[in-house]
C-alpha cells in the first residue's frame, strides 16, 4: 500500500500500471529487436507494438493459476495482441524483463530524488547566504564552543546536499543496465546483439556480465546512496530540534495557524516535521542492509531477493522523496529568533573567546601550558562565580603583566573571529573547478 503522503510522480513509478508498462516496453523492444535480427516475424513485432496492452485485473486473475507473476502477464498481454502473442517473451527469461524493466523503474525514480536535491540545494543557499553573518554560538559536545554564524552551519548542509546528489548521480548510473542473457546468463536462445538492440532502445547499457539476474551489488550501492542521503536529512533535522529546545529557542520549524501541538497542552509546538524525518531515516537505514543481504544469492540466482525488493525499492524511494519535499519545506519556512542566538552567544560571559586569549598570550613568549592554566583558572571562575571573563581577564596580575587592556579586549571581537566566513561562502557556493 502507497503512503498518504506519497507524491503522485513517485508514486505512479512505483505503481502495478507503471510496473507493467516497463515489462510491456521490454517485451516490445524486444520483439522488434528480434524482428530487426530476422527472428520474429515482422508483422508479429507490429502486433505487438500496436496491440500490446494489459488489464490488471486480468492478470491478478491469471496469476492465482499459474502463481507466476511473469506468464500472467504475457499471458494477459497475449490475449490482447492475438495470434502474433507467440512470440512475446520468446527466448527470454523471466528476469530479463524483471531486471531490465526494474531498472527503467529506478532511473526514473532516481531523476525525481535528484530533481528532489536540487531544489532543497537552491533553498538552503538562500537561507544560508540570508545567515551568512548570523552570529551564533557553536556548539561540541552539546556545550559552547566559539562563536559561528548560521550561515555557516546551512552552509555546511549545501555542501553535504551536493555530495548526496553525486552519490545519488553515480547509483543511476550504476543501475542503469539491461541483460537479455537467459536463465543463466549465456545467451543460450537470444544472441548478444538483441541484448544491446534492446538496451539502446532503453537507453540502458548492456550488463557486461550476467547470472540470471542482473547482480545485486548495483542495487545495493542504490540503496546506501539513499540511506546517506536520508541520514544528512536526518542529521539536519536533528540540528533543528536541537536548536529548537526551549532552552535554547534559536530555530523553529514552521508552525502554521491553526496547527495544534498538543492534545492534552495547547502551547506546546512540537519540531514534528523534523521528528518524522529522523525516524524515516531510520526505516531506510534498515532497507539498506537488506539491499547488502540480497548481494548474495544461490548459484545463478535464487528468489530471495525478489520479494524483499518490492518492499525496499518503493518504500525507499517514497520515504526519502517525501523526507526531501518535507525538510524543503521546513527549511523555507523556519523561523530563525537572531535575540535568541545573541543572547546564548552572550550567556557564557565571553569564556568562548578563551582560545583567542590562549594564543595572544602564547604570541608574546608565554609557554602554552602556562597560558593554558591562566586562561583556565579565569574561565573556572567564570563559571563557578557567574563572572564576566574579560574584566576576571583584566584584572588577573598575570595576564595583565603580558596583555594591555587594548590587547585584551581585542581578543574577544567578534568580527575578528568572523573574519573568514565569506572566504567559506566562496568555496562553498562558487567553488574554482579545475
Amino acid at each position: 500500500m502507497i503512503p498518504r503522503y506519497t507524491h503522485p510522480v513517485m508514486g505512479r513509478i512505483w505503481s502495478d500500471q507503471r510496473r507493467y508498462e516497463t515489462w510491456l516496453l521490454v517485451e516490445t523492444a524486444a520483439a522488434e529487436a528480434m524482428a530487426a535480427a530476422g527472428i520474429v516475424p515482422p508483422d508479429a513485432a507490429r502486433d505487438i507494438r500496436e496491440r500490446g496492452a494489459f488489464d490488471i485485473a486480468r492478470i491478478d486473475e491469471i496469476e492465482q493459476t499459474t502463481q507466476h507473476d511473469v506468464i500472467a502477464f504475457t499471458t494477459a498481454v497475449a490475449e490482447k495482441v492475438g495470434p502474433s502473442g507467440r512470440w512475446i517473451h520468446f527466448g527470454l527469461t523471466s528476469s530479463d524483463v524483471i531486471d531490465t524493466a526494474q531498472a527503467l523503474q529506478m532511473r526514473e525514480a532516481c531523476d525525481v530524488i535528484l530533481a528532489d536535491l536540487d531544489q532543497l540545494g537552491d533553498v538552503i543557499r538562500d537561507r544560508a547566504i540570508e545567515h551568512q553573518r548570523t552570529p551564533m554560538i557553536g556548539r561540541t559536545h552539546g556545550v559552547h564552543a566559539e562563536p559561528m554564524t548560521f550561515g555557516l552551519k546551512l552552509a555546511l548542509w549545501f555542501a553535504e546536499i551536493d555530495r548526496d546528489r553525486e552519490r545519488v548521480r553515480r547509483a543511476r548510473a550504476t543501475i542503469s543496465v539491461g541483460k537479455l542473457s537467459g536463465a543463466v546468463g549465456t545467451f543460450a536462445h537470444v544472441p548478444p546483439a538483441i541484448e544491446a538492440d534492446v538496451c539502446r532502445r532503453l537507453g540502458l547499457e548492456p550488463a557486461a556480465v550476467a547470472s540470471q539476474v542482473i547482480q545485486r551489488d548495483r542495487h545495493a550501492e542504490l540503496l546506501a546512496a539513499l540511506a546517506i542521503t536520508a541520514a544528512s536529512l536526518e542529521k539536519f533535522a536533528l540540528e533543528i530540534r536541537g536548536l529548537q529546545k526551549t532552552e535554547i529557542g534559536e530555530v523553529e520549524e514552521p508552525f502554521g495557524k491553526g496547527q495544534k501541538g498538543s492534545s492534552a497542552m495547547p502551547h506546546k509546538r512540537n519540531p514534528i516535521g523534523c521528528e518524522q524525518i529522523v525516524g524515516l531515516a531510520r526505516l531506510i537505514r534498515g532497507n539498506a542492509h537488506a539491499a547488502l543481504e540480497n548481494v548474495a544469492l544461490w548459484h545463478e540466482r535464487d528468489i530471495s531477493h525478489s520479494s524483499v525488493e518490492r518492499v525496499i525499492l518503493p518504500d525507499s524511494f517514497i520515504a526519502l522523496d517525501h523526507m526531501l519535499r518535507r525538510f524543503t519545506r521546513i527549511v523555507r519556512g523556519m523561523a530563525v529568533n537572531l535575540d535568541r542566538m545573541r543572547e546564548n552567544l552572550n550567556r557564557s560571559r565571553g569564556v568562548v573567546f578563551s582560545g583567542t586569549v590562549l594564543l595572544e598570550l602564547a604570541k608574546k613568549g608565554v609557554s602554552r601550558e602556562q597560558a593554558y592554566e591562566w586562561v583556565q583558572r579565569n574561565a573556572m571562575r567564570s563559571f563557578e562565580e557567574q563572572r564576566d571573563f574579560k574584566a576576571l581577564l583584566l584584572a588577573d596580575a598575570d595576564v595583565s603583566r603580558v596583555l594591555t587592556a587594548a590587547e585584551i579586549e581585542r581578543a574577544f571581537d567578534l568580527d575578528e573571529q568572523l573574519k573568514h566566513v565569506d572566504h567559506i561562502f566562496d568555496r562553498v557556493f562558487h567553488p574554482v573547478r579545475a
